[in-house]
């Protein structure tokens, strides 16, 4: 599989683990370092706060998200990935500009990194909501 694929089927497995809120998964899937510049203006740093601040605590949970690529980038170790995610959030987080039922679109820049162990994980994130109309 080429690198472009792989990376691209990374990101998508990250999504479902998302959408799924397998923690599991995502702590396979995201660096030790992953940092978040997240929607509520909030950087988090670190797999284990990010995980508690946005899994643990509910704010990762969606009835539907999907992702469309507008920008693929690989360069040495890294991978950058932009696009649109569009998501229905299942519970209330206004910190993070979302409202149970009310359908989501924002913004998202990934960032992957090949580490020392010569796998890829995510390695920062930054997603902003597109306010609606």
């Amino acid at each position: 599989m080429e690198l472009q694929a792989h990376i691209l089927d990374l990101d998508n497995q990250e999504r479902l683990a998302a959408l799924q809120r397998d923690a599991a998964a995502l702590h396979a899937l995201w660096s030790d370092d992953f940092t978040v510049n997240a929607p509520n203006s909030a950087v988090v740093q670190g797999k284990a706060a990010v995980l508690e601040t946005f899994v643990s605590s509910g704010v990762i949970d969606f009835a539907s998200f999907d992702r469309a690529y507008e920008y693929v980038r690989l360069d040495g170790s890294f991978a950058f990935l932009m696009g649109l995610e569009t998501l229905m959030p299942n519970v209330d987080a206004p910190s993070a500009g979302l409202k149970a039922g009310q359908l989501v679109r924002r913004r998202f820049t990934n960032i992957w990194k090949q580490e020392a162990d010569g796998q890829w994980r995510l390695y920062a994130r930054h997603a902003n909501v597109i306010p609606s109309k």
